[in-house]
């Protein structure tokens, strides 16, 4: 039987009491209460942080407050890809951006993905430039790759640092093209197994299925088994004093004859130049502008926002695909602060909670381990279509996450010092949450703090409420 969201959220509740948590009577009142968060309208500011980056801490809530909310957004779409000098060198002392995969090649794949992940959660959690980093979240998952597939977790190293990153607010033909020549997206995808004789399919059908069109983008059967002969050659070098892990083309493996992609005839004799041909004609086919724009504004303020999601398309149409565009199209729709709340995958909620308390945390082994409990370990998704957006596919780990949030506000995380609270239990609430005192999502909270008085509790409280676990 399939649990409501109330009933979910009520079920997580009771076995938090079961565990013994000492909020554990306070949370019960809370989560008894209609789940729905009340709009943060009261708070554009914090809205505005948690939905296009991971949240508010001090800092940047002062910053929006004191810019205005549209000028940060436009400021956030022009991010460098740097960071503070101080956050630069504590990335700098991972190996995971340093090295090529082959120079990682000795490591143990655990420590690799370690370094992964923990370079994803330092920059999501520190960088001023918060709109870069939810958009490496989008693209990333957008081109999903499992790092636990072959040797995928040292390929992701270089994925990373040349396809998603340098081209994260840029064109989305560029991304693609890039991804189409990423060793990890085709050995995760078992392209370099593709010959003339025994093209595989795997690469050709998530092109056109995941990356471009979308699965009623009006692609055939035949133009997959097409845009597979076309792709056959492309693979991964690993000729003797080659710059192993990069992209190569072995025209011994193509198919050069003539295919016809979605209505377009590809002549003969192209060579590597067939997969181009067709990373073009998917770029500008009408059904990716639909896809990818939808994508977008569904990842930012929910599903059911049709004229939202054709004004984001006509950006895509308008700008031949530029991120920073469609994105700028976006936040200047009502519906970007005033739509309806999202609930938080882990990932953001993790993060968006550590911010929150103001936390310099490193983002190691004990912070991904609660990641992974919670269901949301950055690049371990096994299948290309990427950790779903749907709620309902994370109100199985509500307790992870309550857990977690007692964990972080009681200092009983890893390489994440305890927070220093200060105020009243009231005033813990409201800067949690970013919203005044006497705002109503914080009054529904802090009715529930009932005989708390330790100020970390208040926290776990405000950062377990449905009013944090929504953007």
């Amino acid at each position: 039987m399939k649990l409501s969201r109330r009933e979910a959220i009520a079920l997580a509740g009771t076995a938090l009491v079961a565990s013994g948590c000492g909020i554990s009577e306070q949370l019960q009142t809370l989560v008894s209460q209609p789940p729905e968060p009340l709009d943060r309208n009261e708070e554009p500011g914090a809205r505005a942080l948690a939905r296009a980056g991971f949240g508010h801490d001090p800092d940047s809530l002062d910053l929006v407050r004191e810019m205005g909310v549209p000028a940060w957004l436009r400021s956030q779409t022009e991010a460098p890809e740097t960071e503070p000098a101080w956050l630069a060198q504590r990335i700098s002392r991972l190996d995971v951006v340093n090295f090529s995969p082959w120079e990682l090649r000795d490591w143990p794949e655990s420590a690799v993905v370690a370094q992964l992940q923990q370079h994803s959660i330092l920059r999501a959690l520190h960088t001023p430039w918060q709109l870069r980093e939810r958009m490496v979240d989008f693209w990333s998952n957008h081109f999903n790759i499992y790092a636990k597939k072959g040797m995928g977790a040292y390929r992701k190293t270089l994925d990373d640092r040349t396809v998603v990153r340098p081209h994260v607010l840029g064109k989305y033909t560029d991304m693609l093209q890039a991804s189409a020549r990423s060793a990890a997206m085709l050995v995760y995808l078992d392209q370099q197994a593709s010959t003339a004789s025994h093209p595989n399919e795997n690469y050709a059908r998530e092109l056109l299925e995941l990356h471009s069109l979308g699965v009623d983008g009006g692609y055939t059967q035949d133009d997959v088994m097409e845009v597979a002969r076309c792709f056959t050659g492309w693979t991964e070098e690993r000729g003797f004093l080659r710059g192993k892990g990069g992209f190569a083309f072995d025209p011994r493996l193509h198919d050069d004859g003539e295919k016809r992609v979605l209505g377009h005839v590809i002549p003969a004799g192209g060579g590597v130049e067939d997969g181009n041909r067709v990373l073009a004609i998917v770029a500008k086919h009408p059904s990716t502008a639909k896809h990818v724009s939808g994508k977008l504004v569904r990842h930012f303020v929910g599903s059911g926002h049709p004229a939202a999601e054709e004004a984001v398309r006509e950006a895509f149409v308008r700008s031949g695909g530029q991120t920073k565009a469609m994105l700028r199209a976006l936040f200047d729709r009502d519906e970007f602060l005033q739509g309806p709340p999202i609930l938080k995958r882990p990932f953001d909620f993790a993060v968006s909670a550590t911010r929150a308390l103001g936390i310099k945390g490193d983002g190691g082994g004990d912070f991904q381990q609660h990641l992974a409990a919670m269901g949301q370990a950055p690049f371990q998704w096994p299948m290309p279509d990427g950790y779903p957006v749907e709620a309902e596919a994370w109100t199985g780990t509500l307790l992870a996450r309550w857990n977690f949030a007692q964990s972080l506000a009681h200092g009983r995380i890893g390489g994440t010092p305890e927070p220093k609270l200060t105020g009243t239990p009231e005033e813990v609430v409201s800067a949690v949450l970013g919203a005044p005192v006497d705002a109503p999502s914080c009054a529904r909270v802090t009715a529930c703090l009932g005989g708390i008085t330790d100020l970390a509790d208040a926290a776990a409280l405000a950062l377990c409420s449905p009013e944090f676990q929504y953007r």
